[in-house]
C-alpha cells in the first residue's frame, strides 16, 4: 500500500469515528421520517381529508392534483368536499364478485378459486352462477398491507393475490419493509438505504446539521434525489470528489439536490478539519464562512464566498498577499474590501508575469510607473483602475511598515497623485415624471406583496440603501419626546446605527407588516422583512436579488416609462439620490441632508447641492430679466461666457441680493452707487420683484410730492430719475407677466 493510500485510509477512519460520535440516534436510521410539523424537512399535507401524502400543487398531492385538473379545475372548496374514492396506492384492491368472498380477483371478476370452480362447471352464465356460488378456500388471513383487508390465497403467503404479484415483481424484499415502503409512497420520508456505511453516516450528519440550524427548508424529495446522485457517482465518501467535481456531476441534473450535496460535503469536511485561521490560512482558496468573526456588513454570517489566492502566480507575492489580507480582515475590513484588495493583488501578479519580474527586490519606482501605464490600458472602469493602484500602494506600505520583507526597495512607493483622477459624477436622480408614476397610489397598490410595497416606500421617502432597508430590525420604530416617529436602521456602509424621520402612513404600514410577520412566525423574527420562502424560523432577511426581481416585474406591470415612452430601468439606489436632491431643492440645509443620509462627510452631500445649483441656474436662465432702462437682458447658457456670467450672478445673489432685484456688478468692483441701485447701470430685476417695485414707486411719488412742497429741488431731481426707471421696468415686466401666466396655465 502506498503512503498516499495509507494516509487516505487513516484519514477516512478518523472521519468515521467523528461521524459515529457526532450523529445522534434519531438520525442514525436508514429511513428518516420527519416528525409532523418539522420546520426543515416537514411538508404540508394534501388538503383532502384522510390523505396523508405531501402537497405539491394547489395544496394537493400529485394524485389529487391530476384528478382536480381532469375535472376542469373546479373551485377548490367544491373539489375537496367531493374528491372521489381514495387515490391509487391508498385504496383497497378489487375483490371477488361472489357475496362474502374477499379474495382478490383474477379473471372475469372472480378470484382464482371461484374462477377454477366456474371453469369446471362448464363456464355457465356468470351472473347466475355468482348468485348461487358459495365461499371456497380455508384461508381467511388478511393481507399484510396495512390498508388492504383482502385475504391471502393460502397460509404460505403474506399478501393478497395482487399485492403478492407486485411484491414478487420487485424481487421479494422483506415483507415488513415492503409494506412500510408502500405505505410511505407520497409521504415525507428520506430513504438512505443503498449507501455505504460511511456515506450513509455523512448524509445522516448533513440531515442533523440542517435540522439543528433551521436556516432553510429542505423537501425530502431533494434529499432523495441527492442520495441517487451520490449512488450514481459510486463514491464511498462525499470527500472523494472535490466541490468542482460535484458541481460538474450535478450540472445536467436538478439544482437543489446538487446544492444539498455541496452543503453536506462542506459539513463533513468541517467536521474532519475544523474551522478557523489555522485551517484556512495555509489553503490557497479561503472559505470565508469558515472564518470566525467574519460577517457581512449587517452582521449576518458570510455566505459561501471564496478568496482565491491561487490566481496569484508568484509564490512570494501570494504569501505576502495572504498575510496582508488576513491583517485587513482581522482589523475589521469588510469582505467586499478584502475582495477588492485581492483583485488588486491578482492584477499586479499578471503585470509581473507579463514583464518577467519574479523578485520583490526588482519592484522599484520605475517598475511601478510601468505598472501605472499598464493599468491605464486595462479594459476596465475608473473604479477598477483606482482600486488596482490604491490597493497595491497599501500593500507596499504595509510590507515596509511591518518589515515583512526588507528586500523591498525604498523607492517602491505609490503616491496619492498616482491614482487616476475621479471623473465628474453624474446625477442619478429620477425625473419627477417617473417618480409621479412610481408614487401613484394606484401603481403602489399593484404590488402583489405588501412587504415589497413597504420596502419601496421606505426607499423613496427615507433615502435608505437597499441593504439597510431589507435588513431592518423587527422593532425599528422609535419616537422622540413629541411622539414623532423615526425609522431606526443599520447603516450597512458605515456599520453604525442611524435614524430617519418618517410619516404616519409609513409608521402604520410598518405596524401592519409586524402583524403579518408575527402571524407567519409566531416565535418572532429578528427582521421586519424576513425571507418569504425556505425560511422556517424567520431568521433570514429578504434577499437583495429577490426584491430586485420583484421590482422589475412591478415596473413592467405598471408600465412605468420615461418622457419618451420607453420602459424605465432603475436601481433602488437611484431613489436615494432622488430623495437627497428633493431635499436640497426644497432649501433644506446641506448639514441636515447630510444627517438624514448619514453621510460621514459633506463631500457626497455636496454632490446633490451641485445638482441643485444647476437646477436653479436653469430656472434663472428661463426667467425674464430687465435692466435699469427696462431693456431685457439675456444670457446664452451655451455661449463662451455662459459659465462666467452664471458665476458672477450666483455670487451676487448670494452676497448682494437686494429687496427688489440683483446686483450685476462684477465681483472685482466696488459699488459707487451706494443706496442708489435704481440709478445703477448694472442693476437687474425680474417679475418676482414686481410687488416690491410697485411699492417703491408709490413711496417715490410720495417723496417727490413732499420734496416739491418743501422746495428740495435736488431730491426731486434724483428721485425723478428713479421714478422714470421704475416706470420703464414695471411696464416691461407687466407686459411679460400675462404671457408667463398663460404658459403656466
Amino acid at each position: 500500500m502506498t503512503a498516499t493510500a495509507v494516509k487516505l485510509t487513516g484519514g477516512r477512519a478518523r472521519l468515521l469515528e467523528k461521524l459515529m460520535a457526532a450523529v445522534r440516534p434519531e438520525f442514525r436510521v436508514e429511513v428518516y421520517v420527519p416528525a409532523p410539523g418539522d420546520p426543515v424537512f416537514g411538508a404540508a399535507q394534501c388538503a383532502v381529508a384522510d390523505c396523508d401524502r405531501m402537497a405539491h400543487q394547489q395544496g394537493l398531492c400529485n394524485g389529487h392534483a391530476i384528478r382536480w385538473r381532469n375535472r376542469g379545475c373546479p373551485a377548490m372548496a367544491e373539489y375537496i368536499a367531493d374528491p372521489g374514492k381514495p387515490i391509487r396506492g391508498r385504496n383497497e384492491l378489487r375483490r371477488c364478485a361472489v357475496q362474502g368472498c374477499r379474495y382478490g380477483i383474477t379473471c372475469n371478476e372472480l378470484c382464482a378459486k371461484h374462477h377454477d370452480r366456474w371453469v369446471r362447471a362448464g363456464r355457465p352464465d356468470i351472473p347466475g352462477w355468482i348468485a348461487q356460488a358459495g365461499l371456497v378456500g380455508a384461508s381467511r388471513t388478511q393481507c399484510g398491507m396495512p390498508f388492504c383487508s383482502l385475504w391471502v390465497d393460502n397460509a404460505t403467503k403474506v399478501f393478497c393475490h395482487n399485492h403478492d404479484y407486485r411484491w414478487r415483481a420487485v424481487g421479494c424484499p422483506d415483507p415488513d419493509e415492503y409494506a412500510a415502503d408502500c405505505q410511505r409512497v407520497g409521504t415525507a420520508y428520506i430513504d438512505l438505504r443503498g449507501l455505504g456505511r460511511q456515506l450513509m453516516l455523512e448524509f445522516q450528519y448533513a440531515l442533523q446539521r440542517r435540522h439543528d440550524e433551521q436556516a432553510r427548508t429542505t423537501p425530502p424529495k431533494v434529499v432523495r434525489d441527492a442520495v441517487r446522485q451520490a449512488q450514481k457517482a459510486g463514491v464511498c465518501s462525499l470527500l472523494d470528489y472535490s466541490e468542482q467535481d460535484w458541481r460538474q456531476a450535478a450540472r445536467s441534473r436538478l439544482r437543489e439536490p446538487g446544492l444539498f450535496i455541496l452543503d453536506a460535503r462542506d459539513a463533513v469536511e468541517t467536521l474532519r478539519d475544523g474551522v478557523g485561521w489555522e485551517v484556512e490560512y495555509p489553503r490557497d482558496v479561503w472559505r470565508l464562512h469558515k472564518l470566525p468573526g467574519i460577517t457581512t456588513s449587517h452582521g449576518q454570517p458570510v455566505p459561501r464566498r471564496r478568496l482565491r489566492f491561487d490566481r496569484v502566480a508568484q509564490p512570494w507575492l501570494r504569501q505576502l498577499g495572504k498575510r496582508w489580507v488576513r491583517l485587513r480582515l482581522t482589523s475589521g475590513l469588510s469582505v467586499a474590501s478584502a475582495t477588492a484588495s485581492l483583485d488588486a493583488l491578482i492584477r499586479f501578479s499578471e503585470f509581473l508575469a507579463a514583464v518577467g519580474v519574479d523578485r520583490l527586490a526588482d519592484v522599484d519606482r520605475p517598475l511601478l510607473e510601468r505598472y501605472l501605464a499598464w493599468v491605464s490600458d486595462l479594459p476596465a472602469g475608473h473604479g477598477v483602475q483606482r482600486s488596482c493602484v490604491s490597493g497595491l500602494g497599501l500593500l507596499l506600505q504595509t510590507i515596509r511598515q511591518h518589515r515583512w520583507d526588507d528586500t523591498l526597495p525604498t523607492t517602491a512607493v505609490l503616491l496619492p497623485g498616482d491614482c487616476p483622477p475621479a471623473p465628474e459624477q453624474l446625477s442619478r436622480q429620477l425625473a419627477e415624471h417617473v417618480m409621479a408614476q412610481i408614487e401613484s397610489p394606484a401603481n403602489l397598490d399593484r404590488w402583489p406583496d405588501p412587504a415589497c410595497r413597504l420596502v419601496t416606500l421606505i426607499l423613496v421617502r427615507g433615502g435608505l440603501r437597499i441593504s439597510s432597508a431589507r435588513t431592518l430590525a423587527f422593532d425599528c420604530l422609535i419616537h422622540d419626546g413629541q411622539g414623532a416617529p423615526y425609522l431606526r436602521y443599520f447603516n450597512t456602509k458605515m456599520r453604525r446605527e442611524a435614524a430617519v424621520p418618517i410619516d404616519e402612513q409609513i409608521e402604520a404600514d410598518i405596524r401592519a407588516q409586524q402583524r403579518r410577520v408575527r402571524q407567519r412566525w409566531p416565535d418572532g423574527s429578528p427582521y421586519l422583512f424576513p425571507r418569504p420562502h425556505a425560511n422556517p424560523t424567520g431568521k433570514s432577511s429578504i434577499g437583495d436579488s429577490t426584491y430586485r426581481r420583484r421590482l422589475h416585474r412591478w415596473l413592467r406591470a405598471c408600465d412605468i416609462h420615461d418622457e419618451h415612452g420607453r420602459p424605465v430601468h432603475l436601481t433602488p439606489h437611484q431613489w436615494r439620490h432622488t430623495f437627497a436632491c428633493r431635499l436640497i431643492n426644497r432649501d433644506v440645509p446641506q448639514e441636515v441632508v447630510r444627517v438624514l443620509l448619514d453621510h460621514d462627510s459633506h463631500r457626497m452631500t455636496s454632490h446633490y447641492a451641485k445638482i441643485t445649483d444647476q437646477t436653479v441656474r436653469r430656472h434663472w436662465e428661463q426667467a425674464t430679466k430687465v435692466n435699469i432702462k427696462g431693456e431685457r437682458v439675456t444670457l446664452d447658457p451655451d455661449g463662451p461666457l455662459g459659465q462666467a456670467q452664471w458665476a458672477k450672478t450666483r455670487y451676487g445673489m448670494a452676497t448682494q441680493t437686494l429687496s427688489n432685484g440683483y446686483c450685476g456688478l462684477p465681483v472685482q468692483k466696488s459699488c459707487p452707487h451706494a443706496n442708489a441701485c435704481l440709478t445703477c447701470p448694472v442693476f437687474l430685476t425680474g417679475p418676482e420683484f414686481l410687488p416690491e417695485l410697485r411699492e417703491q414707486r408709490h413711496r417715490t411719488l410720495t417723496l417727490i410730492d413732499v420734496s416739491t412742497s418743501k422746495g428740495h429741488t435736488r431730491v426731486v431731481e434724483m428721485n425723478q430719475q428713479v421714478l422714470a426707471n421704475l416706470d420703464r421696468m414695471i411696464g416691461e415686466l407687466d407686459t411679460d407677466e400675462p404671457e408667463a401666466t398663460a404658459d403656466a396655465s
